[in-house]
């Protein structure tokens, strides 16, 4: 089964995406690389009112396979966080782009948004 790819959003080649949704923009894990991790057993989500930066890690997934890293695919303060996924971290595996995203921020330079991976260039990326 080919992994989703949802158009709405922008893509890291690290497997993160990312979907501006008013004033903020909503970060979360792919449907590839939530299959390439099995199911996943714990996340591990950084503080509201935290900066992260780009490209750095900003939390940590484990899974029966791995642990990973999850990095950020724009900068900005982290203005809410689900804290669902971290109390049931299947919600990654079962629905990575709707009920297991994983943080909001307050973007820092809306033109990050912008260099992120197309729809499909990331496809093209994992197929």
């Amino acid at each position: 089964m080919c992994p989703t790819v949802r158009t709405d959003r922008r893509y890291l080649e690290t497997h993160e995406w990312a979907r501006r949704k008013g004033n903020y923009t909503r970060i979360g894990i792919t449907d590839f690389v939530q299959s390439e991790l099995g199911e996943i057993v714990f996340v591990e989500l950084p503080s509201v009112g935290e900066y992260i930066d780009s490209g750095s890690a900003f939390s940590v997934i484990e899974s029966v396979k791995s642990i990973s890293d999850v990095y950020a695919p724009i900068s900005g303060v982290i203005t809410n966080i689900n804290y669902s996924v971290v109390e049931n971290p299947t919600l990654l595996n079962n629905d990575p782009f709707d009920d297991g995203w994983m943080i909001e921020i307050d973007p820092n330079d809306t033109t990050e948004f912008e260099e992120l991976l197309l729809p499909g260039a990331y496809e093209s990326q994992i197929m």
